[in-house]
């Protein structure tokens, strides 16, 4: 047997696959904010103005020139008013891109979702979904809306700075920027494998997201069967090896964090600006205000590095973002048919039906007749393909070769909506929603009545369950009550029951439920199977009573198998 390998993608691919994705996920917004950032980069250039009026208010002062004075003070106030209002419309734009990108980001990830195969929504846990509609989202945020805006401002003001003090003096200019090669040159070397160290850093901490929001939904149901000890230690492994990761990461370069620190100290800067400009001073060369400025500017360019490095941060980890933003939104779309389901009473048909799991096979060369209005046993042993066979009926994966037909029209020529209008399943795990037990039963059936709701839940054998509780069949969900595991699982089958599709599917739909429910249920089905056909999965074949054929699966099953009549 031959597997396909995936292979692993190196931190540095994942950095560069990262930015990759994150300029596809921009595309829609860049023109704003290269908008945003010119509005940005003029604010910036607006920030020289104080210093260049501190050097005129030295002069006018000197010469006792009111006039100048005032005129000076008053372009300073015109000067920094119009910096801020900059500021602020550069922000506004870039935040109004945020919000349109969160908006399509959104709509893009929830239309992805809704064309994807069941199988991936099955298979993708909800902490990684909600990971990527919430956590990636607000990831992009800082990204979209400050970042843009912050860079350029980061960027342009010591700049324009550094120009100016230059202009007055390029002694001063120096002296400004004398510390600034060696804390370069130490951030430079503690930021060697930053961009492998985040993308796996990133990888710790989705893993902690994912096992945080499997315990917190799950709460409920670990209490009950007295497994939370179990269940949270999964989460406190995940949140442990980040901590180790981190910690080892981190460790060695507190050290150097403390030097390049003390490079930038303001001591340190004072003593080689005030020291070396009152040199300059004491020769006549530059004047004290000049002096001041370029010791104010030398204060301002560390602040502005760090800012520039944690936005460096900021795009490694949308990168990380992006990457899984991206791959939810090109998930593979199921192909659709437009034909449709003529007979009320069809026949379903296996031929030769194969299909691998990332290349490991577990279903080859299976056939199998379920005719019409007929209860069909599928009975093995775990991972001979049960599951896989019911949900391949349903087109939560298609077949790899073979097909599946019903009324002889292969499943990929029909309509999603000819589709589910014929085949109503229940699954091992039951997907109760947050609303009233009569809208969850009536999921599928907004028009039925009440009589036929309620009949429904008794042939489900939850109708006195759902009398017992204080609202009956208004009961909220999640909000008034909780369910069971079993309750649950009994409610799902009366959506079934409910449901007037002539094809149903159980795959271990009495796996939750007590010896002495399931013989109900099972006594049950033998009513409803008439005008359907019902295929039923379970691991005991004892307890599998009524039906007509019971189809024994093993696995990697390489011959077509050969029905038992009972």
């Amino acid at each position: 047997m031959t597997t396909n390998a995936v292979a692993e993608v190196s931190p540095k691919d994942k950095l560069k696959n990262g930015q990759k994705a994150l300029r596809k996920l921009l595309k829609p917004v860049r023109a704003q904010l290269y908008c945003a950032q010119f509005i940005a980069f003029c604010s910036a250039l607006l920030s020289v103005a104080p210093y260049i009026a501190l050097v005129a208010l030295e002069d006018a002062f000197a010469q006792g020139n009111v006039g100048l004075i005032k005129e000076t003070v008053k372009w300073l106030i015109v000067a920094f008013l119009s910096q801020l209002s900059l500021y602020f419309v550069a922000l506004l734009i870039s935040h109004l891109a945020d919000a349109k990108l969160v908006s399509l980001n959104r709509q893009r990830i929830i239309r992805a979702i809704g064309r994807a195969p069941l199988a991936w929504c099955g298979q993708t846990n909800s902490g990684k979904v909600r990971k990527a509609i919430e956590d990636d989202t607000i990831t992009l945020h800082s990204l979209t809306a400050h970042a843009p805006v912050d860079t350029v401002t980061a960027i342009a003001t010591p700049l324009a700075l550094l120009l100016y003090v230059f202009s007055i003096d390029w002694r001063l200019g120096i002296l400004a920027v004398a510390t600034v090669p060696v804390y370069l040159a130490i951030q430079a070397y503690s930021m060697k494998g930053m961009g492998d160290k985040t993308a796996e850093m990133d990888t710790y901490l989705g893993d902690v997201s994912a096992t945080a929001v499997e315990f917190a939904e799950g709460i409920a149901v670990v209490k009950a069967f007295g497994t939370v000890g179990k269940a949270h230690r999964r989460y406190q492994e995940a949140a442990d090896r980040f901590s180790a990761f981190y910690y080892a990461w981190v460790r060695p370069l507190l050290k150097v964090s403390a030097v390049s620190d003390s490079v930038i100290a303001i001591p340190l800067l004072l003593l080689i600006n005030v020291g070396g400009g009152s040199i300059l001073l004491a020769a006549g060369e530059v004047t004290v205000a000049e002096v001041l400025i370029s010791s104010l500017v030398a204060f301002v360019i560390p602040g502005t590095i760090q800012t520039m490095g944690m936005m460096m941060w900021s795009y490694q980890l949308a990168g990380n973002a992006a990457l899984r933003l991206d791959a939810v939104m090109s998930l593979q779309a199921v192909s659709e048919g437009n034909r449709s389901v003529e007979k009320r009473n069809p026949t379903v048909e296996f031929e030769h039906v194969s299909f691998a799991y990332s290349g490991v096979p577990v279903i080859k060369n299976f056939s199998a007749t379920l005719a019409p209005g007929t209860i069909t046993a599928l009975v093995g042993p775990s991972g001979a393909g049960k599951s896989t066979v019911a949900t391949m009926l349903a087109r939560f994966q298609d077949p790899d070769a073979g097909r599946i037909m019903i009324d002889g029209i292969n499943l990929r020529e029909l309509s999603f909506s000819s589709l589910y209008s014929t085949v109503s399943f229940v699954l091992q795990d039951p997907h109760i929603l947050r609303m009233s037990i009569r809208d969850n039963i009536a999921l599928y059936r907004t028009d039925a009545t009440d009589e036929e709701i309620w009949e429904a839940a008794r042939v489900a054998h939850i109708a006195a369950d759902i009398r017992a509780l204080p609202q009956g069949m208004d009961t909220i969900v999640g909000e008034d009550t909780s369910l069971s595991g079993g309750q649950q699982q009994r409610i799902s089958i009366a959506r079934a029951v409910l449901s007037q599709a002539p094809i149903l599917i159980l795959d271990e739909a009495t796996a939750a439920t007590d010896p002495d429910c399931e013989a109900e249920i099972q006594s049950a089905l033998s009513t409803l199977v008439i005008g359907k056909t019902v295929l039923v999965i379970a691991h005991k074949p004892e307890s599998i009573r009524g039906v007509d054929q019971i189809i024994h699966l093993t696995p990697v099953t390489e011959i077509p198998q050969e029905a038992t009549n009972v």
